[in-house]
């Protein structure tokens, strides 16, 4: 179609196979594409955060969130310059180059060799990448949140009105690019990652694993280029969100003009814009109010939901992925979420629901998403149980606030160490401490280790290993006495007849198939909570206003990750589990008063409201319309009396 054609009114586009507009073949492959990069991208965004840019696991957390944050406020920037401005189609080309370019630069900032100048594996200018990144990450989350409510409608207007059943299907496939793209990202973009490359030296290829999204997100750009001429391009009509916002603050400013006792009051505070906007509009406005003060609770429900790419990702790190003929990355394990989706939405919609129904239960949509909450809370219990599972085979590693002390005879004699308040260690030839020695330096004042005779050995602080050849050590000032060395070897300085094998920590036992009662919890919850929860909105909001209840929707996920910084910086829980079960606890209390709220919500048929308001609108017309012509007809028999009486010499009044 040209700009001017417009499907709507019946006209063919250019091109069709089997019935539908060749267009949207160009918009399903951009749309597998940019979902491809953008998940790839986000399922080693954690990792790179704590292995890449050395950020512990708290900060990681609270940035992986603000950039989730921030995916879904930008949704609403992006409707407004589309409707308002730019129109669908040039916000889509705009959006998707800066998306492009974002990640392009992520791509760069995992590129160790640029800074290295060392050539030992580690950046030594770690502020440029970590510049560089985070530039990286807000022009991706200005792009994908920006084309987000643009694309799928973009698609939707290349049908006419008398192709129903095709538009349906181009969702379904829609849909189904959305989750394709998702799950194969999740399981590639891992395995790049667990590859080794670089110039000088070799080290998790973290920019592969960035450039293979940034350049799928190139070829959606350029797909959706090509087809260019084949679309119809609607012009913006106005932002109905726009309307929405304006009609509200002039009811807020004109109750507040008028709260006097003096003025009488309405029965809605909404009642106070009839001054200025018409009485539909308003009634629309009630209506979509009445779903978002239901949305109030459900951003605890996200807040949960999202941790599976940060918190659950870094609890796979201390995992076993080994699989038998498959070895799982941690951030593989993401993938379970989208293969779950897949099985169980037809599972619900064809046998869990109708089964429910024929045992008589009202399981209505607000009931299903008091129970996904229920269920989300529950996934986060058992995700407590496997950390406690985990923490029994992890190491006791130091605190911020102390300093480990492993002792190693490398020699070929015994060596006796004298350690404060403990009876002399006698080490054998070739042997290891059989424990850690453990020293809390803000507690303690400085301790002297006797070694006699001398021999090397190797100190832990911070979780970093340096080693030296002293006769005596103090703690916590041994790293004014030995070189500053960060490597995470020991190198032997003699030779041994024999080598006595010491396995300093144990490799992880915690098999990652524990998860996946956690993961099954959290999808069945997604499932019955935000399908469900997009199904019950659609319902209730009036045809002009689902694209103001979005972008509510997607407001609760937006809260819901900025919630987890604030639980995260706040809480401070020295034991992850401890986390876990307080983020449940948290949804459960919520669930408790969303429940209270879904009781006494009465379901609404818009499109009746809609049309007995418009009906009674016509009548109140008519009636003004038969008044108006009364007043009419009695005023022309006025004219005309008075007329008549004005050529009666008799009624005229004397000068």
């Amino acid at each position: 179609c040209t700009d001017n054609e417009d499907p709507k009114k019946g006209k063919k586009s250019k091109g069709t196979v089997c019935g539908y507009p060749l267009s949207i073949f160009f918009i399903v492959v951009n749309e597998f594409c940019e979902r491809f990069s953008y998940y790839g991208m986000r399922a080693v965004l954690v990792l790179y955060f704590k292995y890449f840019l050395r950020w512990d696991n708290d900060l990681a957390t609270s940035i992986y969130h603000t950039f989730v944050a921030l995916c879904y406020l930008t949704p609403i920037l992006g409707a407004i310059v589309a409707d308002s401005w730019l129109g669908k189609f040039k916000t889509i080309i705009y959006l998707s180059i800066v998306y492009a370019i974002g990640q392009v630069l992520m791509a760069v900032s995992a590129i160790h060799d640029i800074t290295d100048t060392d050539r030992d594996g580690t950046p030594d200018n770690m502020t440029f990448h970590v510049a560089l990144s985070m530039v990286g990450l807000f022009l991706i989350a200005l792009g994908t949140g920006g084309i987000k409510p643009c694309v799928a409608a973009f698609g939707g207007d290349q049908f006419s009105d008398s192709q129903d059943k095709q538009r349906r299907t181009f969702f379904s496939v829609f849909y189904l690019c959305i989750n394709g793209g998702s799950l194969l990202s999740t399981i590639i973009t891992p395995i790049l990652r667990a590859q080794e490359c670089g110039i000088y030296s070799q080290q998790k290829c973290y920019s592969l694993a960035f450039g293979v999204p940034a350049a799928l997100m190139v070829v959606a750009l350029v797909v959706f280029i090509v087809g260019s001429g084949m679309y119809y391009k609607a012009e913006p009509q106005g932002n109905i969100m726009l309307d929405v916002c304006k009609c509200i603050g002039f009811a807020i400013k004109n109750r507040y003009r008028h709260r006097s006792s003096q003025y009488p009051k309405k029965e809605h505070w909404m009642d106070w814009a009839e001054d200025k906007y018409e009485k539909l509009l308003i009634a629309q406005i009630k209506m979509v109010l009445k779903v978002l003060f239901l949305y109030i609770p459900l951003p605890m429900f996200w807040t949960l939901f999202d941790q599976k790419g940060s918190r659950w990702t870094l609890q796979a790190t201390t995992m076993d992925g080994n699989f038998g003929l498959l070895v799982i990355q941690p951030d593989q394990m993401q993938t379970v979420n989208p293969i779950l989706i897949l099985t169980l939405v037809p599972i619900m919609d064809s046998l869990i629901y109708p089964l429910i129904q024929k045992c008589g239960l009202n399981f209505t949509p607000l009931k299903r998403m008091t129970v996904g909450m229920l269920l989300a809370a529950i996934a986060f219990i058992c995700a407590a149980v496997v950390q406690i599972e985990i923490d029994k085979t992890l190491p006791t590693f130091p605190t911020a606030s102390q300093s480990q002390l492993k002792l190693l005879n490398m020699g070929s004699n015994p060596v006796t160490v004298n350690l404060p308040g403990n009876d002399p260690l006698v080490l054998s030839p070739a042997q290891v401490c059989p424990h850690t020695i453990t020293h809390n330096y803000q507690v303690e004042n400085s301790v002297e280790i006797k070694i006699e005779p001398p021999f090397y050995f190797y100190v832990q602080i911070d979780n970093v290993f340096k080693y030296c050849h002293l006769s005596k050590i103090s703690l916590p000032s041994f790293e004014s006495q030995c070189p500053k060395l960060n490597c995470n070897y020991l190198y032997l300085f003699q030779c041994q007849e024999s080598i006595t094998v010491a396995e300093d920590i144990k490799p992880n036992s915690a098999h990652m198939a524990l998860q996946i009662p956690q993961y099954f919890f959290i999808t069945a919850g997604e499932v019955m909570f935000s399908v469900t929860g997009l199904e019950f909105s659609y319902s209730q909001a009036p045809n002009n206003m689902k694209a103001v209840l979005q972008a509510g929707w997607l407001f609760t996920v937006a809260i819901g990750n900025f919630i987890v910084l604030i639980v995260a910086e706040l809480a401070k829980l020295p034991e992850q589990w401890a986390e876990y079960i307080l983020f449940a606890s948290l949804l459960i209390a919520v669930c408790f008063i969303f429940s209270i709220m879904a009781y006494f919500y009465t379901y609404i048929d818009p499109a009746e409201i809609e049309a007995q308001f418009k009906k009674k609108l016509n009548a109140d017309d008519e009636d003004d319309k038969s008044k108006l012509q009364k007043t009419e007809v009695e005023m022309v028999r006025k004219d005309s009396n008075k007329s008549h009486d004005e050529d009666d010499p008799a009624k005229q009044t004397k000068m």
